[in-house]
């Protein structure tokens, strides 16, 4: 039963970490919760469906489906998550604004919420499939239905219940300051996403590891524990990084963080000549 609950938990705290980012960084968004809802249901129905075809999956591309399959799901995370920084960078502005006035405009939100379907999808599809290919692995084992069952509603219950926290944290967070804490937040999250793509591409050797062990930092804080799992997530933390997987963190931080800056720009120039339109015609 502990063990069960342990892989459950694990899996689940990750996924419900990305989905409470998501949650946070789509607030006010009408619609919002059936649009990631939707996604988290797409997600479910993809693992078990990975699950179904676990064994050729993994015999697939010379063994090497099984790192493939979560490499790309990370990297079309990442993709998602970086059309929504970029696209909140240039209507941040406009969408608090909305925000503030009761009964605001349903379509507002349309383009931020079908990425935010994608991510919640990709979180559930790549953390439920390796739930269920864990629990079946202990069953194979010799693991009791019951107890695995009881250990994984626990485990279950447990990880959602740390990802309600970090929602409700997020919504502490005064609203001036809210879209820019949460891009910061995504900023990282999509960073720590590609450089755990960048090692599943070394677990399959398409990818030179550069240096096979830039530092060692498991004796202080090891990514197997409760608090560095958490940054695990958060913010990309490795006890043991590869080169590799610092080079694609350190990537996709600073492209994200430049077209944030330059639709941020685009956006200031565009409202500093409507409110010229607007002075000119007032007069």
């Amino acid at each position: 039963m502990l063990g069960s609950a342990i892989v459950v938990f694990r899996e689940t705290l990750e996924a419900a970490l990305i989905i409470a980012i998501v949650m946070g960084a789509s607030r006010g968004i009408a619609a919002r919760g059936r649009w990631i809802a939707g996604g988290m249901a797409l997600g479910v129905a993809g693992a078990l469906l990975v699950a179904l075809f676990a064994g050729a999956l993994a015999q697939a591309v010379e063994g090497r489906g099984q790192e493939l399959f979560n490499a790309g799901v990370l990297l079309a995370a990442v993709g998602m998550l970086a059309w929504h920084n970029v696209w909140m960078s240039s209507h941040a502005r406009s969408h608090v604004a909305q925000m503030r006035q009761v009964g605001h405009d349903v379509r507002a939100g349309l383009k931020p919420l079908s990425t935010m379907l994608a991510v919640a999808a990709l979180a559930v599809l790549r953390e439920g499939a390796e739930t269920v290919l864990f629990l079946y692995g202990m069953w194979a084992g010799g693991g009791g239905r019951a107890e695995l069952a009881l250990g994984g509603v626990a485990g279950l219950i447990a990880g959602a219940l740390v990802g309600v926290l970090l929602y409700f944290g997020l919504l502490r967070i005064p609203l001036r300051h809210f879209f820019t804490a949460t891009g910061v937040i995504v900023l990282l999250l999509a960073s720590g996403l590609a450089a755990a793509a960048a090692g599943f591409l070394t677990q399959a050797d398409l990818l030179p590891p550069i240096v096979e062990q830039v530092w060692d930092t498991s004796g202080l804080l090891s990514v197997e524990s409760f608090p560095g799992r958490v940054l695990q997530v958060l913010v990309g933390y490795r006890d043991r990084p590869t080169g590799a997987e610092l080079l694609f963190y350190a990537v996709t931080f600073i492209t994200i963080s430049a077209l944030m800056r330059i639709a941020g720009l685009r956006a200031a120039a565009r409202n500093a000549i409507s409110g010229e339109k607007r002075h000119v015609a007032a007069s």
